[in-house]
């Protein structure tokens, strides 16, 4: 009990911030019209700065890893063919299983892993963690994007399938958080930093990124949900669901715990904490834009918000016993 009391000192701030958005988005004390405001905000303005500010300051050699590179992107690669093989049947299709895998694939890294994982275990964390996000956003979201578009497996489902992937690489372009980390791991090669009056204000929002990304996280979850809602033809059976959270809470880092302890026994070269680091992001809850894309891309928006919505819920402790059980 008294190993368990540290750690969740750290990780009961983190939770909370997200139910305090859930509930005030749920009472309506923050209207869901507001809430694109606050992930703009977010997405476009704090969190870059707080990327860029741990990039600039991480040592190149970690955000260039190749061997944790390698694990993160070759276990990301198993688990969304694992889940999509595992959810494909007569109530889900290719576009509900593809956006099932992407959700139990990619881990809520940016709006919550980073700076949790560096509340926990120090600014080493960040360059593993940072490195995972450009797996997800880059290959993991395009890759799943595509897949959805394979319902129809004749030349035009094929053509579609190539549309939703440029399309995806295209947001990924306009998605300041990739080139934020691109430009901290330039200004660490270069040793260059922003004059004192950008740094400051760029310090300023970095460190609003945490509160209001926790905070935004719940939003969107209660908005998730209530966009679901209205959405909702028939009940959801709980087989076409679970089983995904169950990967993505467990499955998931028990994988990259494997592939990794595999690598680095065969040589790979890559530190254990870094494998620990790798082990822990997978452990984190589903990223709740997930819910965003599916809305987006015609999906069954009630299954993906159900299980971000559970893989939270749950993660405070699961993530929580993970880093208990890593040490």
């Amino acid at each position: 009990m008294l190993a368990v009391l540290p750690i969740l000192l750290v990780t009961f701030p983190f939770f909370a911030l997200v139910l305090c958005g859930y509930v005030a988005a749920r009472l309506r004390l923050l209207p869901f019209d507001a809430i694109a405001g606050l992930n703009t905000f977010v997405l476009y303005f704090a969190l870059p700065c707080m990327l860029y500010r741990f990039g600039a300051n991480t040592p190149i050699a970690q955000l260039l890893d190749a061997g944790a590179l390698g694990v993160y992107l070759l276990c990301a690669l198993i688990t969304v063919a694992l889940v999509v093989r595992l959810s494909l049947n007569a109530r889900i299709g290719w576009s509900d299983a593809a956006f099932g895998a992407l959700v139990a694939a990619f881990p809520n890294t940016g709006f919550m892993g980073v700076p949790l994982l560096v509340a926990l275990l120090g600014a080493q964390a960040a360059g593993p963690a940072i490195l995972t996000m450009l797996v997800d956003m880059v290959v993991t979201t395009s890759l799943c994007i595509a897949l959805s578009r394979l319902g129809d497996l004749d030349d035009a489902g094929q053509h579609s399938a190539a549309r939703a992937a440029r399309r995806a690489l295209q947001g990924v372009a306009l998605n300041p958080m990739p080139w934020a980390i691109l430009l901290g791991g330039a200004s660490s090669f270069l040793q260059i930093e922003p004059i004192r009056p950008l740094a400051q204000t760029m310090g300023l929002l970095a460190d609003a990124a945490s509160p209001v990304a926790l905070f935004t996280i719940g939003a969107v979850l209660a908005r998730s949900q209530q966009v679901a809602a209205q959405e909702q033809h028939q009940p959801l059976r709980l087989r076409d669901y679970l089983p995904v959270v169950l990967f993505k809470l467990f499955g998931h880092p028990l994988l990259v715990l494997a592939v990794g302890s595999a690598a680095i026994a065969l040589g790979a070269p890559m530190a254990r904490s870094t494998l620990h680091i790798l082990v822990l992001v997978a452990a984190l809850p589903s990223a709740s834009n997930v819910a965003i894309l599916a809305e987006r891309f015609g999906a069954d928006t009630g299954r993906i918000a159900r299980i971000i919505m559970l893989t939270t819920a749950l993660a405070f402790f699961t993530f929580s016993g993970a880093v208990l059980w890593i040490g």
